[in-house]
């Protein structure tokens, strides 16, 4: 005659749940995560004495890291980064998924560390993540609770980061020439995008979803500009602007052009593509032109092209308007204006003079190509 079984345990869709009353505790409703009854079974025992323990004796029960995962993905679905956690979270999960909490250490992320570091991700990324590990531990020792008031943990440990500066990409500000061969080589709608947001210093995401109702009228000067609101939203809702404050882009004659020739394209984005806002620039046709761009390069000069301009960024167009502005002697509190950087010691009200300066400030850039002055002369260590 065979044993009883257990009660407490139901099979759904093949899978062991507990749905069982304990005393003094409550419903314990959960999944055992596997089909195997005996296995079931010995992890249900298994809960019934970690509760048991934790209420006579205050003894913590095990919580394991995808479990806090989860709860700090729930408890923060409200922030913007949200789903670049989740991300993170998800490529951590194979390595420490089934840890628990009070055994989470330098050793035990060692795998996740050398598989990010295979994948050529740089130190600054893995950063991230170990931070959000670190951050959910520190959550679990203070903030969070169980039915017994005890936290989920008793102490965080120190998790060690590394170093950044090993790893840490340099801005690479495009010479004119350089802008010049890159640029003939992107597509039509990229090749406006980058030469916009070289002649104002905007970021990827404020050219990317730049919208005609943030353009403001300048009638004193027949010109206007754009004034970008702090909470935009970029690539994700709740995203925006990087300084918390709201974007004075102000156009340069260039950059002027380029929205008049936008206009009657679409009615709400200024750079649309296919009836929508291009979610990024640095796609696949931008790393394909800049690999085609470095190629050029050492047909025009028979030298091979610098590195960084074989790599280089959407972003880098943002750092050569700055060493433009800078060149072409436009003063530093200015240049914080123009690249949409915080200072607290500039107003966010402009006059029609005021903007006058700012204008010519940007287009003080544009006039140092017509001068046939290289606006950055830059020290370059030769590769090879």
């Amino acid at each position: 005659m065979g044993r009883s079984k257990t009660t407490g345990l139901i099979c759904r869709n093949g899978v062991w749940h507990i749905q069982k009353h304990i005393k003094g505790y409550g419903r314990l409703c959960e999944s055992t995560g596997t089909r195997d009854y005996a296995e079931a079974e010995r992890y249900l025992i298994f809960r019934i004495n970690q509760i048991r323990d934790a209420s006579l004796y205050g003894v913590r029960p095990a919580r394991f890291f995808r479990e806090a995962a989860t709860k700090y993905l729930l408890d923060h679905q409200h922030m913007a980064s949200i789903k670049d956690s989740a991300n993170m979270l998800k490529q951590l999960d194979p390595f420490i998924g089934d840890v628990p909490l009070n055994r989470i250490h330098d050793g035990v992320l060692s795998g996740f560390l050398r598989n990010r570091r295979a994948d050529g991700v740089s130190h600054r990324t893995i950063n991230m993540a170990i931070e959000r590990v670190t951050r959910i531990l520190r959550l679990a020792s203070t903030v969070w609770r169980d039915e017994n008031g005890l936290t989920w943990l008793e102490a965080a440990p120190a998790l060690t980061k590394l170093d950044e500066r090993a790893t840490q990409r340099k801005p690479y500000p495009l010479s004119w020439e350089e802008q010049r061969v890159l640029f003939q080589l992107l597509p039509d709608h990229l090749s406006r995008m980058a030469l916009f947001k070289v002649n104002t210093g905007c970021r990827e995401q404020e050219v990317c979803r730049l919208r005609w109702d943030w353009e403001v009228a300048v009638p004193e000067l027949g010109t206007s500009v754009f004034l970008i609101p702090s909470n935009f939203g970029g690539r994700r809702e709740f995203s925006g602007v990087k300084n918390g404050e709201d974007r004075l882009v102000v156009l340069n004659e260039v950059a002027k052009s380029i929205i008049d020739a936008q206009r009657g394209k679409d009615s709400h984005w200024v750079f649309p593509y296919r009836g929508r806002a291009i979610g990024k620039m640095n796609d696949t046709a931008w790393k394909k032109a800049r690999r085609r761009a470095a190629e050029q390069w050492q047909v025009e000069t028979n030298e091979p092209a610098p590195e960084g301009f074989g790599r280089v960024r959407v972003h880098d167009l943002k750092h050569t308007f700055g060493r433009r502005l800078r060149a072409a002697g436009v003063s530093f509190e200015d240049r914080q204006v123009l690249l949409g950087h915080k200072n607290g010691s500039v107003t966010t009200h402009y006059s029609a003079p005021d903007i006058a300066n700012l204008v010519e400030a940007v287009n003080s850039v544009a006039a140092t190509e017509q001068r046939k002055i290289d606006a950055m002369t830059i020290l370059r260590r030769k590769t090879g």
